[in-house]
């Protein structure tokens, strides 16, 4: 067994160094492909210990996969797109049968569509995912999908059947189906010989049993979440019409969730099966589907030309909040932010709570040079939200703008525990320290990143440097020496192998 997960583990890094970040979003969809279909219950898959590849080697291998997206992948660190996602996804975790409901949350920078999960609770999704899904039952299908895999524990049951089937080199064939998902070719299978290429070939092909699973899976979770079930075929046709106008390059996704058109008609016959009632989307999924309009734009004056032309066709409804929004956030991005100001101050007239508004207008203010009047509007705001993430990311980037460093220390101070996996968080509060002139604030925020993307030697350094600035026997050096302890010790695990 731990020479097994060994195997994995090493293929997994070695993949993660040898190939582009899309492998490995790709990594783990790539999997899923034993399991019943159908409406047999579901099975029991068992606990640590259970079979081939227990929870906690699942919590390896995510914490694996995770360093290697840390390192190379390009994310988006937008508190606003993160708190959304954090807040649908644990809408829907309640009605999923998962054992271990605390998630990690990935949110990619990439146009595509594009979700996965991980083993060890890790749910990913492209930026992308937003711009195609045109409802808010749509995207929320997806997450349901990635949910239903996680719960189902498809990677466990895929390896359990390929020990028992064709016990080769399991190392190797995960390597192979990676490279044949990345590459959406036969260069990944070529590249292993023989029965062993066989064997990759079935586990692909396999893997619609486990699609149609998590389908049925996720509908139930969407049902059972005041969601709409019908968004998921809907979502399945939106993709394969984006499938077909890409002609041969066939969509990300699409490589490692197979998806026919027999299979959107399956979902859609289930679908059918729940009752019929309005499912209204919330306002703040297609503000945020606007703020990456906005990104993904070729230019923010291109973005701007944009709204600003869909706003003025006639019959357009003047107070479309969403577009009025994605219209101010690409006057910020076009360095117009006293426009963005009037727009977002209209939109507050009508919704004078609403967060992203208020945050978005504290940037606009804060780009005008207009310090105070921003801190006083995120203070306000986070006297009405207390530790809201992005209010009090946003105010932290309005002290270090003014050179308060102290205050932005204690806000980063709080958010990093709140979120200590956050690591562009560690990096805002090192810059803060260092502001602040606490050399032993910015070693210690400095380790804690480099723990996060798994350069525990760096890690150590940062620590040790800490340590020597610290007076003996004060509390600070004690805590700073208990860590590096912990990261010692696991980085001479590392070296172990």
């Amino acid at each position: 067994m731990t020479h097994q997960l060994g195997k994995i583990r090493t293929s997994i890094q070695a993949c993660c160094r040898a190939v582009s970040l899309s492998l490995i979003c790709a990594l783990i969809p790539a999997f899923p492909t034993w399991g019943q279909s159908g409406e047999a219950p579901l099975p029991n898959i068992g606990g640590v210990g259970g079979g081939l590849i227990s929870e906690q080697q699942e919590s390896e291998i995510g914490r694996q996969v995770m360093m290697s997206i840390r390192r190379s992948a390009s994310q988006i660190q937008d508190p606003l797109v993160y708190d959304y996602l954090s807040a649908i996804i644990y809408r829907l975790v309640p009605s999923a049968p998962l054992q271990n409901r605390d998630l990690t949350l990935v949110l990619i920078d990439s146009p595509a569509i594009n979700a996965f999960a991980v083993p060890g609770s890790i749910v990913g999704v492209n930026g992308g995912l937003f711009l195609n899904a045109n409802s808010e039952q749509q995207f929320a299908s997806v997450l349901a999908h990635e949910l239903a895999h996680l719960s189902q524990r498809h990677f466990a049951r895929r390896m359990e059947q390929q020990e028992r089937s064709a016990p080769l080199t399991i190392a190797g064939m995960v390597a192979g189906i990676v490279l044949s998902a990345v590459t959406q070719s036969d260069i990944g299978i070529a590249a292993i010989a023989g029965t062993q290429a066989m064997a990759i070939q079935n586990m692909l092909a396999y893997s619609r049993s486990h699609e149609q699973e998590a389908d049925r899976v996720g509908m139930e979770i969407l049902a059972n979440s005041g969601m709409d079930p019908r968004g998921m075929p809907e979502m399945f046709e939106i993709m394969m019409r984006q499938n077909r106008l890409q002609g041969n390059q066939s969509l990300e996704y699409l490589s490692t969730h197979p998806l026919t058109q027999s299979r959107v008609s399956d979902t859609r016959s289930r679908a059918e099966q729940y009752p019929e009632r309005a499912f209204p989307d919330s306002a703040e999924y297609h503000l945020v589907r606007a703020r990456l309009q906005v990104r993904y734009s070729r230019s923010a004056g291109i973005a701007v030309d944009t709204f600003q032309s869909y706003l003025d066709q006639a019959g357009t409804d003047k107070n479309n909040d969403p577009a009025i929004y994605g219209l101010a956030v690409a006057l910020i991005g076009s360095d117009r932010p006293k426009e963005a100001e009037k727009h977002l101050r209209g939109l507050l007239e009508r919704n004078p709570h609403r967060i992203t508004y208020q945050v978005t207008l504290a940037e606009a203010l804060a780009d005008q040079g207009q310090l105070d009047a921003a801190r006083k509007l995120m203070q306000s705001a986070l006297s009405r939200n207390p530790g809201n993430y992005p209010i009090s990311e946003q105010l932290a980037v309005i002290e270090i703008e003014a050179g308060n460093a102290e205050r932005a220390v204690d806000h980063l101070r709080r958010l990093t525990r709140e979120l200590p996996n956050q690591e562009h968080l560690w990096l805002k509060l090192a810059e803060a320290e260092g502001m602040a002139r606490n050399i032993v604030g910015v070693h210690r925020a400095r380790a804690e990143y480099d723990i996060l993307i798994g350069d525990l030697e760096a890690a150590v350094r940062q620590l040790r440097q800490a340590q020597e600035r610290l007076p003996a026997g004060t509390p600070t050096r004690q805590v700073v020496t208990e860590r590096l302890s912990e990261v010692s010790s696991a980085l001479a695990r590392k070296r172990r192998g």
